[in-house]
């Protein structure tokens, strides 16, 4: 049972948006799916009740004493959405569980400093030799200066750069019914699942 850990110590990044895409589209493929929300705000909790029910489902995180505790029985696959700050025995606990890692980052100097210290705890951390980790790039514009500084950032890492997710109002709107790219079929959406191949990919491997 594969489990993708969704993590940064920024706030505001774009955790939930990943977790929540990588969660509909395992269970548009007719995987038996996990949410879990290790993020005191409870984001990815309140995505899951606006889910509508006809929907491919997604199951909730079993949480007992804000512990990380075992997934439903089951279940197939586990997004696990976390919280800001990050560190110590909580990071410990996910580190544990995890099989794969997956940063977003946004093009903001703030977020990357940060980053870059989240990163190092990682690569450093004892179970990272069995965690694939990997960065995806948050809300982009293609040929700002902020992209190009993100880029700058990525090269210096020895981490893989799976992708960009741009700056739309499209995962907006589909947060706020409960949706995700994979349960849509608009026209409007295709530039965005093209940019989810690379992602989609590094998560099947």
């Amino acid at each position: 049972m594969p489990v993708i850990v969704v993590a940064n110590p920024k706030g505001g990044v774009g955790k939930t948006t990943l977790s929540t895409n990588i969660a509909g589209y395992y269970a548009s493929r007719g995987q038996a799916v996990m949410l879990g929300d290790v993020d005191r705000q409870q984001s990815a909790r309140t995505w899951l009740a606006l889910r509508p029910s006809g929907l491919a489902p997604i199951n909730a995180w079993e949480v007992a004493h804000d512990a990380v505790v075992r997934p439903p029985k089951g279940t197939t696959h586990v997004v696990l959405d976390t919280p800001a700050g990050l560190h110590g025995k909580r990071l410990d606990e996910v580190m544990r569980l995890a099989d794969k890692v997956l940063i977003p980052l946004q093009p903001s100097i703030f977020d990357i400093h940060a980053t870059h210290e989240f990163v190092r705890q990682l690569l450093a951390h004892k179970r990272s030799e069995r965690v694939q980790i990997a960065i995806v790039g948050m809300r982009t514009r293609e040929g700002t200066i902020a992209t190009d500084q993100l880029r700058g950032f990525l090269d210096g890492l020895k981490l893989p750069l799976l992708g960009f997710v741009r700056d739309t109002q499209n995962y907006v709107h589909l947060a706020a019914h409960g949706l995700t790219l994979w349960d849509v079929s608009s026209n409007r959406f295709e530039r965005d699942i093209e940019q989810w191949q690379p992602i989609v990919k590094w998560l099947a491997a």
